[in-house]
């Protein structure tokens, strides 16, 4: 589906254009078109396809989706894969955004996801002297922009992983933690899955040999890869972190069935030793005169009571109880 196609020169928008006239703009000294598309089909990738000349291999990545963030060159042109990232329902959506860049040109196609760059547009045309770079720093503004949205999830992460911390040493909690820790961890490796491979990928856009049409954008590209950067650093510290915790976790978790067992062993220790003195007495109260006089059943009892608190003092002083 078309969601804008506006031609620009100069750094300023010319006009709203359809399509089918974009081969008159792109051929205009200082101009590039703008087109950005959501969920586009077939069709649509075909006719602009023949509009920019786009390679076909990138327009076939393009039409099957659910790739890696990456950066390819196709001669003077660009291929982008970014992953748009949204919390939806505590968990992580991943959708998709292939940018093809040229000199002329800039084409987004969003796929599975309900963000929109309403605000890039805006904000590179609030920019002209900016603008006047071109698709390069329409590219640049798409991948701050994506960026940008991944900082509040990982700030969301933090709040996770110290929610579940305060719990870890809670009684009773191990398998809810167990539970929150991995689905934690899950959402980690989406990010993971999305930063990393999307700094290595701008970190091609600046220094050394550069694309041409990022020739006059280095320096922003390399704000955006300090940028990712320092997320894949939090990730790694929050990474480690999970991992730390589900260990601290299953500690506790074996020390819980530890102390079970061990009042389980005490109150089995108890109750065996009464039940063995009621033995004994059932079998040798006739055969002993002391137990088949008047006072033996007293005196039995009298016996099983002081050994079971003894017992129950024992255990309690070890701390089984």
């Amino acid at each position: 589906m078309l969601i804008n196609c506006i031609a620009y020169q100069d750094g300023r928008k010319l006009a709203d254009i359809p399509i089918n006239d974009i081969h008159e703009y792109i051929n205009r000294p200082d101009c590039f078109v703008w087109v950005a598309l959501k969920d586009a089909s077939e069709q649509e990738l075909e006719t602009l396809q023949k509009e920019f000349d786009l390679h076909e291999l990138a327009v076939e990545d393009a039409h099957q989706g659910h790739h890696r963030p990456k950066v390819e060159e196709y001669g003077e042109s660009l291929f982008a894969v970014l992953h748009l990232l949204e919390v939806v329902d505590h968990q992580i959506h991943v959708g998709e955004i292939d940018v093809f860049v040229g000199r002329r040109y800039i084409l987004s196609v969003r796929n599975r996801s309900k963000q929109n760059f309403i605000g890039v547009r805006d904000r590179c045309e609030r920019e002209p002297e900016l603008l006047k770079h071109g698709s390069g720093f329409v590219l640049y503004a798409l991948i701050d922009a994506v960026v940008d949205r991944y900082f509040p999830i990982i700030d969301m992460l933090e709040v996770e992983l110290e929610d579940v911390e305060g719990n870890l040493l809670a009684k009773g909690s191990a398998r809810t933690n167990i539970e929150q820790l991995y689905d934690l961890k899950s959402k980690v490796v989406v990010m993971k899955h999305a930063v990393l491979p999307l700094m290595e990928a701008t970190g091609k856009l600046y220094g050394g040999r550069v694309p041409a049409v990022c020739t006059h954008t280095q320096e922003y590209f390399r704000d955006v890869y300090d940028h990712l950067a320092r997320m894949n650093t939090s990730i790694d510290t929050i990474r480690e972190a999970v991992t730390t915790a589900i260990q601290v976790n299953l500690s506790v978790a074996t020390i819980e069935d530890t102390d079970i067992m061990k009042r389980l062993g005490a109150w089995g220790g108890i109750l065996g030793t009464a039940i063995t003195l009621a033995v004994v007495w059932e079998v040798f109260h006739r055969a002993i005169p002391v137990l088949g006089g008047a006072y033996g059943y007293f005196a039995a009892l009298a016996a099983t009571v002081g050994a079971c608190v003894y017992l129950h003092s024992r255990f309690k002083k070890w701390r089984w109880l």
